[in-house]
């Protein structure tokens, strides 16, 4: 029998994956299935995206790329940064990679080991988790509760360091549950910082351009005395519906940005050459198609909050960025796994566990409304009617 290293026990999963598997399957059988459980946008990428990510391929751009991404890219990226926070970034602090996922796995191989601890939110991005775990560090939850918009306290926070502590994760807006943390609840939890010079923060902004009713987002980068010691996770996945092209980016502390390269080379060697030209024309290029699917989603976002609200159990505050509301089903006297699994089965309709982000997920769904409204209202009268069964 086969001896696996003991990191593989701990690895988790991303149950969004399995939940759309599960749902393709009875999909092929003939169900009609409506899938509010993936976070994926429904639109297509832009055209100009697509034409800059052709052209370079018949340009002849085949080969190895830089690790840390071609220099054209992370100069764009540079002045992305400094449009929308008013950050001047030195692009050798930009690292490139296939996904935000894999800036999230080598933060936690940079700080995580038995004895450190690392503060994640939950109900939170799974993979923060997972990947805590994979190292052998222990994972410490930072609760996120629907009586603050699902934004965390910035008091709480600091209130779980310790001498083990080494790094803190945040991400705003959040996923799953769509809380977007107030300035001044970044600003409070910056200064609580100063206590504590030895703890790195990595700021999950993947979902920083989709914001509603006016509300602001502060990044890490705005804060010069957390230079040193803050990592900030963004990419193209999201804003431009380049899922699938797999590319992300993260702004890393001057003394950091090579140890990240330096894994880059040993994980994935670099990104492929055709996406960073994509991306490139992405941020470069109109960003008409962007702002439209957000105003698309906001329009989403009130029917879809507004007809939860209508269910008999189910209460949900509006979310304030991200493509995604947290429903509290506590009332319907079901868990949340007993209903995502009822939902699929039963209703047709994919959603997701609370569960699936964390234990404080417990009473709550994550339903995604990355579909169109008219498929929206109608897995929601379907939850209705299982509701009413």
């Amino acid at each position: 029998m086969l001896t696996l290293a003991s990191g593989m026990s701990r690895l988790g999963t991303e149950t969004a994956f399995d939940v759309l598997a599960k749902a393709n399957a009875l999909a092929a059988q003939g169900a009609d299935m409506i899938n509010l459980g993936i976070g994926q946008p429904d639109f297509p990428t832009p055209p100009h995206i697509v034409d800059a990510g052709i052209k370079a391929l018949r340009d002849g751009h085949h080969g190895y790329t830089p690790a840390n991404g071609i220099p054209p890219l992370r100069e764009a990226v540079s002045r992305d940064l400094h449009r929308r926070h008013g950050v001047e970034i030195d692009p050798a602090r930009i690292v490139v990679v296939p996904g935000g996922k894999v800036t999230m796995f080598f933060a936690m191989l940079m700080f995580g080991e038995p004895g450190a601890e690392i503060i994640y939110p939950d109900p939170g991005f799974p993979i923060y988790r997972s990947a805590i775990d994979f190292t052998g560090a222990k994972a410490v939850p930072l609760p996120l509760r629907e009586e603050n918009g699902f934004a965390f306290s910035a008091e709480e926070l600091l209130s779980l360091i310790t001498p083990r502590t080494r790094l803190i994760i945040i991400n705003s807006p959040a996923n799953p549950t769509g809380g977007v943390t107030p300035v001044e609840e970044m600003d409070k939890l910056v200064a609580g910082l100063a206590n504590h010079p030895a703890v790195a923060i990595m700021s999950d902004e993947i979902y920083s351009c989709m914001l509603y009713d006016g509300r602001q987002h502060r990044s890490i980068l705005t804060y010069p005395e957390m230079a040193d010691r803050a990592i900030m996770l963004d990419g193209w996945s999201k804003t431009y519906a380049m899922t699938g092209w797999r590319a992300g980016f993260a702004v890393w502390p001057e003394a950091l940005a090579e140890k990240a390269t330096r894994l880059a080379i040993n994980d994935h060697s670099c990104v492929n050459a055709a996406t960073q030209y994509a991306c490139i024309a992405a941020l470069d290029g109109p960003q008409d198609a962007a702002i439209a699917m957000v105003q698309a989603f906001d329009e989403r976002r009130r029917a879809t909050v507004d007809a939860l609200n209508a269910l008999p159990g189910v209460s949900c505050i509006e979310p304030g960025g991200a493509f995604y509301a947290f429903p509290n089903i506590s009332k319907t006297g079901k868990s949340a796994k007993q209903m995502q699994n009822d939902l699929i089965e039963q209703a047709h309709v994919a959603t997701i566990a609370g569960t699936s982000f964390g234990a404080y997920g417990e009473g709550y769904l994550r339903v995604s409304y990355a579909n169109s409204k008219e498929n929206i209202l109608k897995a929601i009268d379907r939850i209705g009617d299982y509701l009413a069964g």
